[in-house]
């Protein structure tokens, strides 16, 4: 077993994630805690401009050894947390360990700073480690010193398998010291090109479409319950032009300007999340820092049985990067589960930051069940008891709006997907299900995909009714806030942002009166009312009014297929959810029923007959919900958390991960726009090491990546 361990500490030096399989010789009483539950995924920080290419991640049930080919840095010339060489008068200090493996100081202190006093090359558990008096605010160069101190004996909590961390940095009281932004920075950005800039600008943020049921009505004919559709698709991301030296307008597959974002990353590093989890969520989180821009900003609470913050919200420049990448490694999982008191902390820091990035949101990531806040076993709890998960910041009460989203991921089979699906609903946010482990770099691409591509901001949808005699019935906008004006004449739905080439669909039922002599009816018309990320300006678009023609004599009714199209997906919703209340009832049987019919209904639609993509994927997520019922213990395991899932996706019309769901080849992705299929493409690259990765590794918006039709 010794040369098995030989090449695993080879391996972790050489930045490499392995797998060891243990034999009979590795009995728990010879190896120590630090040996036996190691979560070491090092993060190296590439270029910046470029998605760093990683390890072969194995896969949760590999029984093997599997080493990289790809790197043959020694690391005793290498410095293991930040790959750079390492040479004697370099300018740098350095650290040697009584392991011997060597470190620049700096980075070594980062990684003791956030409570790791474990080799991060042989996981020997160090008893001298560097330190920095940081109460004495010594220069510059005088904080390079080493420091020495004395660690008291190790401290062994009988209760708990994994290690406790020591000297955790204690948060301040008041998270106001979030690193300022470069306003000049986007403006600079902005200035190139003046001409083509306006030409950009001129362009039409929402596109707005409207259709009725059908064209035409007799005269005569009243109805009660007329359909009328809005569709709503937000501005493609345009490649600007960006000068080179020699040439002042030459298109380059450049990022457009676009609003930067303020991220903060929730993470349960609990006990259950040791090993593969553990190490395949920082390679996650290696990915989301190496594709957020400069004027991007970033912090990460971790939380256990406690929350802590590993940085203040701070800029995703190269030293920032090279930071948030040292703090995510030195995560290590261990104790409980509190996911309200990190909801607390993360919601803290958008509070009390001093600036703002026109873009925040909150990322949540879970494998277990809260077991401090919310009481009773977590599966079935009712919705009222979750929100005690929130901070009212998050919420904002039940009238003034979603303040914070929150998306969520639930990570794995134990996962509580009823109150990660209920944060995401109150906030505003989505619910993403995570079954298989390697997909959860996949998840965040998609997500962070959407998130840096946000062109509209504030987007509330007014409808008015144009005819006197005419009435709104019913506005259907899945979880969307909806407003009806006491007379029934007017109505509003509040859409919040948008992301790039992103689309909504709305229907809107009204009464269509009888025409005397007229020959076509007026029955309503849209406004849109939203904000630029960028400018902040308030832009108002109106669409035509929404007319049909009202001959004496009946025709030939023609149904339109968008109309149908949109009836089904919402058809299709409501009867996801009725069957995730039957099975909660344990009525299984009862839940398979309701989604048979619902399929057979849709087979006889108009949509369905014309082969529409869209109908074919409602088919083939309600079958693959009806397999997820077969049986009690499925159903626990897994259909809950895809079925809630689905209703967040088609409930906000946005793309989330089901399952491995993230494969660009499957039918359940209506909602993905271009932005999350290129984030995808890229992250799936540089998980496979795929030779595509370099040139994947472009900034997001290059050119030509195509949403999955609807």
């Amino acid at each position: 077993m010794g040369s098995k361990w030989r090449k695993a500490k080879l391996a972790l030096g050489l930045n490499l994630c392995v797998v060891v399989p243990r034999t009979l010789e590795d009995s728990p009483s010879t190896l120590g805690a630090s040996e036996r539950h190691s979560d070491a995924a090092l993060l190296s920080p590439a270029d910046s401009n470029m998605a760093f290419s990683g390890p072969i991640i194995p896969s949760p049930s590999s029984h093997s050894l599997r080493l990289s080919k790809s790197s043959s840095k020694s690391s005793k010339q290498t410095c293991s947390i930040c790959l750079t060489k390492m040479k004697q008068g370099g300018g740098q200090a350095l650290f040697t360990a009584e392991c011997s493996h060597s470190f620049h100081f700096q980075c070594i202190a980062s990684n003791v700073k956030h409570g790791n006093q474990i080799c991060p090359v042989c996981r020997a558990k160090w008893k001298e480690i560097p330190g920095i008096n940081w109460s004495s605010r010594l220069a510059p160069n005088d904080a390079l010193m080493t420091v020495v101190r004395r660690l008291p004996p190790a401290r062994r909590d009988l209760n708990r398998r994994h290690i406790t961390p020591l000297y955790q940095a204690t948060d301040p009281a008041v998270f106001d010291d979030d690193e300022l932004l470069d306003h000049q920075s986007v403006s600079s950005e902005r200035g190139y090109c003046d001409n083509n800039a306006a030409d950009n600008n001129s362009l039409k943020a929402i596109e707005i479409k409207t259709y009725p049921e059908v064209s035409a009505a007799p005269r005569s004919n009243t109805s009660d319950n007329f359909t009328v559709l809005v569709h709503l698709k937000a501005s493609p991301a345009v490649t600007t032009k960006t000068p080179s030296r020699n040439q002042a307008c030459l298109p380059q597959f450049s990022l457009t300007p676009r609003a930067p974002v303020d991220l903060v990353t929730v993470l349960d590093i609990s006990g259950s999340m040791a090993g593969t989890k553990l190490a395949l969520l920082k390679r996650a989180m290696g990915f989301v820092i190496q594709n957020l821009g400069s004027n991007d900003r970033l912090s990460v609470i971790a939380f256990s049985s406690t929350a802590r913050r590993l940085f203040p919200l701070r800029r995703m420049s190269e030293q920032g990067r090279q930071q948030a990448l040292q703090a995510v490694n030195s995560l290590v999982a261990n104790g409980g589960t509190n996911i309200a008191e990190g909801l607390r902390k993360g919601a803290k820091i958008m509070e009390d930051r001093k600036d703002k990035n026109p873009v925040g949101s909150i990322i949540l990531l879970s494998d277990g069940q809260d077991t401090y806040t919310v009481s009773g076993s977590g599966r079935n709890q009712p919705q009222s008891n979750y929100r005690l998960l929130l901070p009212l910041s998050i919420h904002g009460g039940d009238n003034t709006g979603f303040q914070i989203p929150v998306h969520t991921f639930g990570f794995g089979a134990d996962h509580d997907a009823s109150s990660m699906h209920s944060i995401s609903e109150i906030s505003g946010g989505t619910f993403s299900f995570i079954e298989t482990e390697a997909v959860i770099q996949d998840a965040f691409a998609q997500c962070i995909g959407g998130l840096l591509s946000v062109v509209v901001q504030e987007l509330q949808v007014g409808v008015e009714c144009v005819h006197p005699k005419t009435h709104l019935r019913s506005l259907k906008a899945g979880s969307y806030p909806i407003h009806v004006m006491d007379g029934g004449r007017a109505g509003f739905i509040d859409v919040g942002h948008l992301y790039a080439d992103e689309e909504r669909d709305f229907l809107v039922s009204v009464n269509v009166p009888a025409e005397s002599s007229s020959n076509e009816t007026s029955l309503l018309k849209v406004r849109c009312v939203f904000k630029d990320p960028i400018t902040k300006e308030m832009t108002t678009l109106h669409s035509e009014e929404v007319r049909i023609e009202r001959p004496e004599i009946a025709g030939q009714v023609v149904v339109s297929i968008e109309v149908d199209r949109q009836r089904n997906r919402l058809q299709a919703a409501e009867a996801m959810a009725q069957a995730r209340a039957a099975a909660e009832q344990a009525d299984l049987a009862g839940a398979v029923s309701i989604l048979e019919n619902c399929r057979k209904v849709l087979s006889e639609t108009v949509s369905a007959k014309s082969n529409d993509r869209l109908c074919i994927a409602l088919d083939a997520e309600l079958k693959e919900m009806q397999e997820r019922m077969a049986s009690r213990h499925v159903y626990e395991a897994s259909g809950r958390a895809y079925i809630l899932s689905g209703l967040s996706s088609h409930s906000w019309q946005r793309a989330t991960a089901r399952g491995d769901s993230t494969d660009g080849s499957s039918l359940v992705q209506s909602y993905q726009t271009p932005s999350m299929v290129e984030m995808l493409s890229r992250s799936q690259a540089t998980f496979l090491g795929s030779p595509s990765a370099q040139r994947l590794g472009q900034p997001l918006w290059s050119v030509g990546s195509q949403p999955k039709p609807r």
